[in-house]
């Protein structure tokens, strides 16, 4: 995995969990927020991480910012900060920028400024849980647009011994496998296999990863539980 830099704006819950989640990775993090109390915590684990206005670019020029491959705009209740915010990334050349957005009309206002992607963490963890409640099955669920979603399913009892060739998850549910978890040698261990061979037999315990349109992968569900 190549170690790319990243500058996290806004440390609230959000911000600091993917700022965290990104150094723990090998990544360059440059944390930065407004409110002290929220930097202090994070200068041990981040090692880069200042209190500035992140409206002010040459606060921003200043603390290496305009240098980084990719910028996290977390600031989503206040809308006109996250807005700015943006447009002075902008303007320092950044050009890869994802930025958090609370309500639909936040998220296309960043759209048509440009931002590479709006993220809505608090509704995609909504429909997260409502899927796992409404079909208790699903392992976990990541809705990738209006119509196509990823799930992952454990492995139907009707499934086990057979090869993926003879499931024919794609021939006979028109969904695609696009990963295998299963059991590792080691205890508590899951391997996943990105390009499982179709002739890999599938075992009790494995769990499918499966792409596909949202109604084909809920009659996957019902005709296989």
């Amino acid at each position: 995995m190549a170690r790319k830099s990243v500058a996290v704006i806004g440390l609230g819950r959000f911000g600091s969990a993917v700022a965290e989640a990104l150094s723990g990775l090998g990544h360059d993090v440059i944390g930065v927020d407004s409110d002290e109390e929220k930097v202090r915590p994070l200068a041990d684990t981040l090692g880069h991480v200042m209190q500035l206005d992140a409206t002010d670019e040459r606060a921003l020029t200043a603390a290496g910012v305009s240098e980084v491959e990719i910028a996290v705009v977390s600031i989503g209740e206040n809308v006109e900060s996250s807005v700015l915010i943006v447009m002075v990334l902008k303007e320092l050349g950044v050009t890869h920028i994802i930025a958090k957005a609370t309500t639909p009309l936040h998220g296309r206002i960043l759209q048509r400024l440009g931002v590479s992607r709006v993220v809505f963490p608090e509704r995609e963890m909504a429909v997260r849980l409502a899927h796992s409640l409404a079909v208790p099955n699903v392992l976990d669920y990541v809705e990738l647009s209006r119509d196509f979603s990823i799930i992952e399913l454990p492995t139907p009892t009707e499934f086990v011994g057979k090869t993926l060739r003879e499931v024919g998850l794609r021939a006979k549910y028109g969904v695609n496998l696009i990963a295998l978890k299963r059991q590792g040698e080691s205890e508590g261990e899951m391997v996943t296999d990105i390009t499982p061979s179709p002739d890999a037999p599938i075992h009790a315990g494995d769990t499918l990863v499966l792409l596909g349109r949202h109604d084909r992968l809920l009659t996957l569900h019902e005709r296989v539980t």
